[in-house]
């Protein structure tokens, strides 16, 4: 949930934050915050040089790699049949519409604490902390429960030819745009919380998606501008397993990134903002950014004093990530005397850093969600304030004292350092991977590839100490 849920419902931890840390404030704080600002006083250097040096030399290996095509190097195979039929996914996507919309009265009408809204629950924790994670280590979770998705067909036979057109030379640049600005909303806001306020903006962009169906077409805004559904599509380029037609092929992690994919305009950028808003929801947290901004962390003025510097910071972060990262990749091509075009190298390496975004994406969350998660749980035991008792957990009260134990939050620490560190081995082999595609072979590869390995030792070492910088705000 964003940042204003925990200051309401965790004081007792926050007050030990304040005693043991001394550098933490009585301020709306993320439980991911309050967690990792005693992660603090765990010795994360050595943690963060192991991390690091394993990124280093995943990179080193390389060389020694035999040379062999990008699919010799991402190989996948068949591992059986599987039949869903399409009727059983609209209709799923259909009752997730009807659960959306009543949500959205919930919102509207319900109790005002987020803890106990379904809709604030269902949408910052079911949907936005756990399905990309589902989608992108697991399987294509959004293939069932997209509530856009029912619609396509119907919609498609009643309008006929749509009214407007939307070029494909428009590419995704409308849904980076909103991916940008729902990030806005949710760390510029004063409170993305707020049940009535969650509400408003969600009916408002279901009328928003439903007419643009309508308007351009239901394939063509799904796949161009409604955000949630290209950055699940691209998420869901990475599980180990995926359905080829009625197959399902297994392979390496983002084996799916060698087959390649259409190239759709202003996707690299997509992929890109995935990685830089992710990156700064963390390090919009830390005492370095309000030092950044002139805010005292231990009087933080709330939320709506600081919405003009996160906007700024937001758009200047990603802008600066993408300048960086077409300097590596164009700083490469040109060591080995390429001259290839900035938009076919973007297109070519921007899907290799899809592991890292959603490694970011888990560690950042997985805190939140350790807790959140289980008032889900007990809002599923008794969904409509009935008193019953369908998961056994009548008796079951929400805790955080893991939050106060050193031993829990290093074991919390490390598993969020694994997984960055995983997504960016996994990012280096791919990066490799699409050298080879381009080169031809492991030398002139390895050498291309060198400005964007440094790229990403060095946002490796970042992402660890995103982790264990104290955090206020």
């Amino acid at each position: 949930m964003p940042n204003s849920t925990v200051g309401r419902i965790r004081p007792f931890v926050k007050a030990v934050g304040i005693a043991g840390v001394g550098m933490m404030v009585p301020t709306s704080a993320g439980a991911h915050a309050t967690g990792q600002s005693f992660v603090a006083l765990l010795p994360t250097g050595p943690y963060m040089a192991i991390g690091v040096a394993t990124v280093a030399l995943s990179i080193m290996l390389l060389w020694f790699l035999p040379p062999r095509s990008a699919a010799a190097l991402l190989p996948s195979r068949g591992v059986g049949r599987i039949a869903a039929p399409a009727p059983a996914r609209r209709l799923c996507s259909l009752l997730m519409f009807l659960l959306l919309c009543t949500g959205i009265v919930s919102g509207l009408t319900g109790t005002r604490d987020p803890l106990e809204n379904p809709l604030v629950l269902g949408f910052w924790v079911a949907f936005w902390m756990a399905t990309p994670m589902v989608q992108g280590y697991l399987f294509d979770l959004w293939g069932w429960m997209s509530p856009w998705r029912w619609a396509a067909r119907p919609m498609a036979a009643l309008v006929g030819r749509p009214p407007l057109h939307l070029p494909r030379r428009a590419g995704v640049w409308p849904a980076a745009i909103l991916l940008l600005g729902f990030s806005a909303f949710t760390l510029a806001d004063p409170a993305p919380d707020d049940p009535a306020r969650l509400a408003a903006v969600i009916a408002g962009y279901g009328c928003l998606t439903f007419a643009g169906m309508a308007l351009f077409g239901p394939r063509r805004w799904l796949r161009q501008v409604e955000f949630l559904s290209i950055l699940m599509a691209q998420f869901g380029r990475l599980p180990a397993l995926a359905r080829r037609g009625r197959r399902v092929r297994a392979g390496w992690p983002g084996w799916q990134l060698a087959a390649g994919a259409a190239a759709v305009p202003g996707t690299p950028v997509f992929i890109l903002v995935l990685l830089g808003t992710g990156s700064f929801d963390g390090f919009n947290e830390t005492f370095v950014w309000l030092d950044l901004i002139g805010v005292n962390p231990l009087a933080f003025p709330g939320r709506s004093a600081v919405i003009v510097p996160v906007i700024t910071g937001l758009v200047s972060a990603n802008i600066l990530l993408v300048c960086l990262f077409t300097t590596m990749i164009t700083a490469g091509d040109r060591l080995v005397g390429g001259s290839r075009g900035i938009g076919q190298l973007l297109a070519l390496f921007a899907p290799t850093i899809l592991p890292i975004a959603l490694a970011y994406h888990m560690a950042h969350y997985l805190p939140s969600l350790l807790v959140d998660g289980q008032y889900v749980l007990v809002a599923l035991n008794d969904p409509f304030g009935t008193g019953a008792n369908f998961l056994g957990l009548a008796d079951f009260y929400v805790t955080t004292g893991f939050f106060n134990h050193r031993e829990t939050m290093r074991v919390i620490w490390l598993s969020q350092a694994a997984f960055i560190v995983f997504g960016h081995v996994i990012a280096v082999v791919l990066a490799h991977a699409a050298a080879i595609k381009l080169y031809g072979d492991v030398a002139r590869a390895f050498r291309a590839g060198l400005p964007l390995a440094a790229f990403m030792v060095l946002y490796t070492w970042l992402g660890l100490w995103l982790l264990a910088a104290p955090k206020g705000g």
